[in-house]
C-alpha cells in the first residue's frame, strides 16, 4: 500500500518526490514504490460565493443584507479544478491507505489541505509533515518524525474560523457600502485599518503648519559644539535671538564644565523574520514587500539556500545550533566564505541569551541559510541582493559586539551652554560583516557621534574661546508619509495605535501576519485606495473617502486584536469555534445596520480628475501599465471609462509639424540642412492601361493586362467639412517632399456607460432607436460639456443607486457594443450554416 503526500505547490511537490524516490511522473503527481506525491496550486478550494445560498444573492441589494448562512459551503476554484480532480482520483485509489499533509507548516497551509480533503472525500488516516527547510536532510528528517494529523485539528478549526469571519464581515460590509453609496467599495478587518493608518497620517500632513527655527554651532578651535537652551533644546525659536548670538558670541571665553569618556557596546541585531527582512529590503534595495516575499520564496523553493520565509520569529531553537557550522561551510566560494570558514572553525559566537530561545520559536525559526552549497552564478540580480542581506544578518548575529569609546563634552561661554560628543571605535565586531561586500550594515547607527580624537588633550576646567559662530535656519518637518518599510513596522506594532491597555497586549502580533501583509498592501494598490509616489505610499481621494464612510469599528486595529486573541484560543483548545462564529454573525449584522443608517454621501475630490459626461460624477484618473491615462466614473450605476490616446494625423501640404513633435533625427537633419525626403528613383513610364502578350515554355499564350498604380504620394486625407458629408478630400505631395505628421490626443471609450445602455433600451421600447449608434465615438480632449449632461443623472425623477435598490443590471437590460457585435457575428454564422445546408440538398 502507498501513502499520498499532499504539498502546497508544484515546486515543493517535485522536490519531495525527488527525495522520496517518486520517479514516475504523471500529470499532476509523481509516483514511487511507497509514495504518491501530488500538490495543490495554493488554494484549490474556497468559500462559496453568496449566490450559492440563495438566488436573491446573485444581485447586490441592501434589502437582502445581512447574509448569514448557518454553515458556509466550500467550492472548488474553477481555474484549478483539473488539479483538484486529479487529487480526488488519487484519494479513491484502492492501493492508498494514508495521507501525509505536506502543505506549508502554519494556519493557512493547514486550511489548504483540509478543505481539499473535505471536498475530495478523504476518509483514511492522516499524518503531518512539519519542516522549516526544503533541504534533502530536512525532508528526510521530517518524514522520519511525522506527526499525527489529529494534533493539528484545533489549528484547522482556527483557520476555518478566520476564513468564515472574514466572509461574514467582508461580504456583508462590502455589499452594504457598495449599494448604499453606489460605488465599488470594499472593506475588511485588516486592509481597512491599514488604510486608516495611512489616511490618518495624510490628515496630519494636511493639518501641519510649519515654522522656522535656528540652530547654532560654535567653533572653539580644537572642537566644535552645539548651543543648548535652558530646556536642553537645540532650537532657537526667535530670529532676533539667533542674530544676536551670531554677533555677540565670537571672541567670548569660557571653560569646559564637563568631560566624560565611557566605553560602550552594541550587541548584534537579531536574525531576520519576514517583516524585518521586508523593511530592510525596502530601505536598502527599494524592494516592495511583495517583491521581497516572491524573491525569498524562490531562494527557499528553487535554490534551497534559505529557510522557510513566512516566519514571525527572529530566534532559533537549541536543536538548530549543531547545524550552524554546516550552514557556514556552505558559504565557501562566496565573498563571505573566508569569514564564514573562521566562524565554522570555532570562532563564531552563539548568544544563547538572545539568539537561541526555544520559547520564542513557534511554527518556524528565523530566516537563516541552509546547509545547501551556494552557487552565485545561478542567482539573478534580485536573488543575489536579497540573499546577501540574509547572509550579512546571519553572520552579524554570530559576531562579537561592536565596542567604542564615547566622549561627551560640555562647555560654557558668556552664560551659554554648548555640548558635543565624539566616538572612537575600539572593536568593529559585527559592523565589519557588511564591509566584506562594500556595504554598510542595514542597522542604523543611532548612538554614533562625530568620529574624532581631538579631545584627547583636553580636561575639565580648561579655558576655551569661541573662534566663530554659524547659525542655520531650519523648518519644522511635517510628518513623513509611510513607506512600505515603515508601514510594515506599523502593521507589526499596531498595538501602539490603541489606547486600551488590554487590547495592546492582544495586538502583540499586529495587523495581519508576516505572510499576508505584503498581499494586503498590494490589494490596497490594486483597488486604487493607495498609490506609490517614489518610495512613499499615498492614500488616494477614493481611499480617504472610504475611510470617512466605513464604520468606525473597522477603522481601528482593535477588531483584529480581539479576533486574533480568540483565534489563538481556538488553536490551543481554550476557545469554542461555534461561539466565536455566533459573535461574528452578530457583529456583521450590526455593521450592516450602521452602514444603512448613515446619511453620508460618497463624494471624492480628484485634483487631476474630471466630471463624467453621462452622470457628472467625479472620474478618477488611473495610469495603466502602458502609461496611458484612464478616467473611470466612480458611480457604479454608470461605470463609464475612457482612455486618453495619441493618434498620428497627416498634415496637408505646406503645414509643418510643431517642433516638439519632430523626431530627434529630423531635427538634427534640418539643423544640418540635410533633406530627409526619400530619393526619387527613376522608373520607366507606362500607359495607364496596356496589354502584354506572354508565351510560356509550354507554348501557351496568355494576354496580361497591366494597370498603372497611382503614385504613392497621392494620399487621402479627411477634410473636416467633407467628412461630415461622407466625402473624402485628397491631395498629392511632390515626389521630393516628405509627409508631415502631428499627434492628436483623443479619448476612446473603454467601457460604455450603463446609463447609455439603459437609454438605448428605452429607445428600443419606444421605437426611437437609431441604428448603428451603439457606442459613444472617440472625441478630442476638451470636447463636450459635462454640465450639459447633468440632467441625465436620474431617470423618472429617481437618482441612480438609491439605498435598497439593486446595483447590478437586470438580465436583458441592454448591452455593450461588444455584445451587439457578438450578436451580429452569431447571426452571420447562422446564415452561413443555412447556406451550407441548402448546398447539401
Amino acid at each position: 500500500m502507498k501513502k499520498i503526500v499532499l504539498a502546497e505547490k508544484p515546486s515543493v511537490g517535485r522536490e519531495l518526490a525527488r527525495v522520496l524516490g517518486c520517479t514516475g511522473k504523471e500529470k499532476g503527481f509523481s509516483e514511487g514504490p511507497a509514495y504518491i506525491v501530488t500538490w495543490a496550486l495554493g488554494h484549490l478550494v474556497e468559500l462559496a460565493q453568496p449566490a450559492a445560498y440563495s438566488e436573491s444573492y446573485k444581485r447586490w441589494s441592501i434589502r437582502d443584507l445581512p447574509m448569514l448562512p448557518k454553515d458556509l459551503k466550500q467550492e472548488v476554484i474553477e481555474q484549478t479544478a483539473e488539479q483538484f480532480t486529479i487529487i480526488s482520483t488519487l484519494f479513491a485509489r484502492p492501493d492508498v491507505d494514508g495521507l501525509i499533509i505536506a502543505t506549508d507548516a502554519g494556519r493557512e497551509g493547514e486550511l489548504v489541505a483540509r478543505w481539499i480533503m473535505k471536498l475530495g472525500g478523504w476518509k483514511g488516516s492522516v499524518q503531518r509533515l512539519w519542516i522549516s527547510s526544503q533541504t534533502d536532510s530536512a525532508i528526510r528528517e521530517g518524514f522520519s518524525s511525522l506527526k499525527d494529523g489529529d494534533v493539528y485539528l484545533n489549528l484547522y478549526a482556527a483557520a476555518e474560523s478566520r476564513a468564515a469571519a472574514d466572509w461574514y464581515v467582508g461580504m456583508n460590509v462590502t455589499r452594504a457600502m457598495t449599494c448604499r453609496y453606489d460605488a465599488k467599495l470594499s472593506a475588511g478587518r485588516v486592509q481597512t485599518p491599514t488604510l486608516a493608518l495611512m489616511c490618518a497620517r495624510e490628515d496630519e500632513i494636511d493639518a501641519f503648519t510649519g515654522s522656522f527655527y535656528w540652530t547654532l554651532k560654535a567653533d572653539f578651535g580644537s572642537f566644535s559644539a552645539s548651543w543648548r537652551g535652558k530646556d536642553d533644546s537645540a532650537r532657537i525659536t526667535n530670529a532676533q535671538s539667533a542674530e544676536d548670538f551670531e554677533k555677540s558670541l565670537p571672541g567670548k571665553t569660557g571653560k569646559i564644565t564637563a568631560l566624560t569618556a565611557q566605553e560602550k557596546t552594541v550587541q548584534p541585531p537579531l536574525a531576520y523574520d519576514l517583516t524585518e527582512l521586508q523593511k530592510d529590503a525596502n530601505n536598502v534595495l527599494d524592494f516592495s514587500a511583495k517583491q521581497t516575499l516572491d524573491v525569498l520564496q524562490r531562494l527557499y523553493e528553487v535554490h534551497k539556500i534559505v529557510t522557510y520565509p513566512r516566519t514571525d520569529s527572529r530566534y532559533i531553537s537549541h536543536d538548530i545550533v549543531p547545524t550552524l557550522a554546516d550552514r557556514l561551510r556552505a558559504l565557501a566560494g562566496t565573498p563571505f566564505g573566508p569569514r564564514a570558514g573562521l566562524y565554522a572553525g570555532g570562532m563564531m559566537r552563539v548568544d544563547e541569551q538572545r539568539f537561541v530561545q526555544d520559547e520564542q520559536v513557534t511554527d518556524h525559526h528565523a530566516i537563516i541559510p541552509t546547509e545547501m552549497k551556494v552557487d552565485l552564478k545561478k542567482l539573478n540580480t534580485e536573488e543575489k541582493a536579497l540573499w546577501e542581506l540574509v547572509i550579512i544578518r546571519f553572520l552579524e548575529v554570530l559576531s562579537p559586539d561592536y565596542t567604542y569609546t564615547s566622549t561627551s563634552l560640555e562647555a560654557e561661554a558668556d552664560g551659554q551652554k554648548f555640548v558635543t560628543r565624539f566616538t572612537v571605535p575600539l572593536v568593529q565586531g559585527w559592523r565589519d560583516i557588511a564591509r566584506i561586500i562594500g556595504r554598510r550594515s542595514a542597522v542604523s547607527d543611532e548612538d554614533e557621534g562625530d568620529s574624532d580624537s581631538s579631545l584627547s588633550g583636553l580636561k575639565e576646567g580648561d579655558d576655551v574661546a569661541i573662534v566663530s559662530v554659524k547659525t542655520r535656519r531650519m523648518t519644522t518637518a511635517a510628518p513623513e508619509r509611510y513607506t512600505e518599510a515603515t508601514l510594515l513596522s506599523a502593521m507589526e506594532h499596531a498595538g501602539r495605535f490603541v489606547d486600551d491597555v488590554s487590547l495592546k497586549k492582544r495586538l502583540g502580533n499586529g495587523l495581519g501576519t508576516p505572510a499576508t501583509r505584503a498581499d494586503i498592501i498590494e490589494k490596497l494598490l490594486q483597488n486604487h485606495y493607495v498609490e506609490r509616489e517614489g518610495k512613499s505610499l499615498v492614500p488616494t481621494p477614493r481611499g480617504r473617502e472610504l475611510i470617512r464612510l466605513v464604520p468606525a469599528q473597522l477603522r481601528s486595529p482593535e477588531l483584529t486584536g480581539r479576533w486574533e486573541e480568540r483565534l489563538a484560543g481556538i488553536s490551543d483548545g481554550s476557545e469554542d469555534a461555534a461561539v466565536f462564529i455566533r459573535d461574528i454573525k452578530k457583529n456583521a449584522s450590526d455593521l450592516v445596520d450602521e452602514v444603512v443608517a448613515s446619511h453620508l454621501v460618497f463624494d471624492p475630490h480628484f485634483p487631476d480628475g474630471k466630471k463624467c459626461p453621462y452622470c457628472a460624477t467625479a472620474m478618477m484618473r488611473v495610469v495603466d501599465e502602458f502609461e496611458r491615462p484612464h478616467y473611470i466614473c466612480q458611480k457604479l450605476s454608470c461605470s463609464y471609462e475612457e482612455m486618453e490616446v495619441k493618434k498620428k494625423v497627416l498634415l496637408p501640404p505646406g503645414q509643418k509639424a510643431p517642433e516638439s513633435q519632430k523626431s530627434p533625427e529630423k531635427k538634427k537633419a534640418e539643423t544640418a540642412g540635410i533633406s530627409t525626403a526619400k530619393p526619387v528613383i527613376p522608373t520607366k513610364r507606362v500607359k495607364p492601361t496596356s496589354t502584354v502578350v506572354v508565351a510560356s515554355s509550354a507554348g501557351i499564350v496568355r494576354k496580361v493586362v497591366i494597370k498603372k498604380r497611382p503614385p504613392a504620394s497621392v494620399i487621402s486625407v479627411p477634410d473636416p467639412v467633407k467628412k461630415s458629408q461622407g466625402v473624402m478630400n485628397s491631395f498629392s505631395l511632390p515626389d521630393d517632399e516628405e509627409p508631415e505628421y502631428t499627434w492628436e490626443t483623443v479619448m476612446e471609450v473603454v467601457r460604455p456607460s450603463k446609463m447609455a445602455n439603459r437609454r438605448f433600451n428605452d429607445r428600443e421600447r419606444s421605437g426611437q432607436h437609431e441604428h448603428g449608434d451603439f457606442r459613444r465615438p472617440s472625441r478630442a480632449v476638451g470636447e463636450g460639456d459635462a454640465g450639459s449632461r447633468s440632467g441625465e443623472i436620474s431617470r423618472n425623477g429617481k437618482a441612480w443607486g438609491n439605498a435598497g435598490k439593486p446595483v447590478e443590471e437586470p438580465v436583458g437590460a441592454g448591452g455593450t457594443f461588444a455584445d451587439f457585435l457578438a450578436a451580429s457575428q452569431k447571426r452571420k454564422e447562422k446564415d452561413e450554416e443555412k447556406r451550407r445546408e441548402r448546398k447539401k440538398k
